[in-house]
């Protein structure tokens, strides 16, 4: 089910953690995408394109097994027209579609997918998209942190695939994923510990590991592309949209 207007496209994906303000924000300051994908409630809660949803319906129409998050889905069904892309089909919500599993793992030679989230970026790198930007993807559940770790655990593992076919990821500053919210100084173990850091930094020749002294602060100019760390700062006035390639 390959899509060819995807190809070569800038997707923004939001869930419902506490980093989807970054998106917010993000639109808040006139950036785009070409087209916006949402992860479950997400559809009725912002414009989306598409929705993924990898829980049967039943399971938000016939239990109440999703706790608070039931209402609001059953509304989505009402409302969202966009494609719902879900495990199987059911009359109730006409716009469900099957995800093209057999062709996503084929294509990835990979079927490491233990939660709704990974689906979405298998999806992206199926159809080739060019880069995406990534909100509310945090797994910080204080109560399950089995789940929290075996699920941020699989995303990181589909970014890194991402990454190595040549897409530009991009984080919502807020966000755990990748450390995007630890601070530069200390996301190499080890070196963390040094009176000088060692840290990374990211300029026109790639990635380049050097001390923390050495780094001259930013500085902040309207509108323009910065380098802080290992990280492009597309964006200033407020909004830190952080980009791993």
């Amino acid at each position: 089910m390959k899509i060819p207007e995807l190809k070569g496209k800038h997707v923004a994906i939001v869930a419902m953690g506490e980093s989807q303000i970054d998106f917010h924000l993000s639109r808040v300051h006139s950036n785009k995408y070409d087209e916006v994908w949402g992860i479950n409630c997400m559809g009725e809660i912002t414009k989306c394109d598409r929705v993924f949803m990898m829980d049967p319906v039943s399971r938000f129409l016939d239990t109440d097994d999703a706790g608070s998050q039931t209402e609001i889905m059953a509304t989505m069904f009402k409302n969202y027209k966009g494609p719902i892309y879900t495990c199987e089909l059911d009359d109730r919500v006409p716009n469900a579609e099957v995800f093209p599993l057999q062709e996503v793992v084929s294509y990835a030679d990979c079927a490491y997918l233990n939660n709704t989230v990974p689906f979405a970026f298998a999806f992206a790198l199926y159809q080739e998209v060019d880069s995406i930007s990534i909100y509310g993807i945090d797994f910080s559940y204080r109560g399950n942190l089995h789940f929290a770790e075996a699920g941020k655990a699989c995303c990181e593992f589909w970014l890194a695939k991402c990454i190595e076919r040549g897409m530009t990821v991009g984080v919502g500053s807020r966000s755990g994923l990748l450390d995007t919210n630890v601070p530069d100084n200390e996301k190499l173990y080890g070196y963390h510990r040094l009176k000088d850091p060692l840290v990374q930094k990211l300029d026109q020749t790639g990635l380049l590991i050097t001390k923390q002294s050495e780094i001259a602060p930013p500085e902040p100019i309207d509108n323009k592309p910065i380098l802080f760390g290992r990280h492009d700062i597309q964006k200033l006035n407020g909004v830190d949209d952080h980009v791993s390639n």
